[in-house]
């Protein structure tokens, strides 16, 4: 029995609609009839949130019927770290100037005792 099989005949035995289930678990009606259809292959997030709404562990029964393959790992991890680059290339894009500000005064902080010695020093003359 596929994923969405599974989701779909543990949804229908508690008697939710896709709609109730979108809102307990916070994932798109349109997310939800795709995993239900097999037409996307559901994320361990959405796995995990369809679990805790249908009270099973979707993450356990999926491991075990179908142990992950290195490939399918390693394009989880290509997949979130495009995602992380994305999100901090947005991050600096839009607060570029607060970022710089932050580092700046945390650098004066830190170097302040040198910073207050050197410029001791240069007005004592030396």
């Amino acid at each position: 029995m596929s994923k969405g099989e599974l989701i779909k005949e543990k949804r229908l035995r508690e008697g939710l609609t896709q709609s109730a289930l979108s809102e307990l678990t916070g994932i798109t009606i349109r997310t939800i009839q795709r995993i239900e259809n097999n037409e996307v292959v559901p994320s361990l997030h959405s796995l995990k949130k369809i679990g805790e709404a249908l009270q099973i562990d979707l993450l356990e029964q999926a491991l075990e019927a179908e142990p992950p393959k290195k490939t399918d790992i390693i394009t989880v991890k290509l997949t979130n770290m495009d995602k992380l680059l994305t999100d901090l290339k947005a991050l600096f894009k839009n607060h570029w100037k607060l970022i710089l500000k932050v580092v700046l005064v945390s650098w004066l902080l830190s170097n302040y005792t040198e910073i207050k010695k050197g410029i001791l020093d240069s007005w004592g003359g030396n």
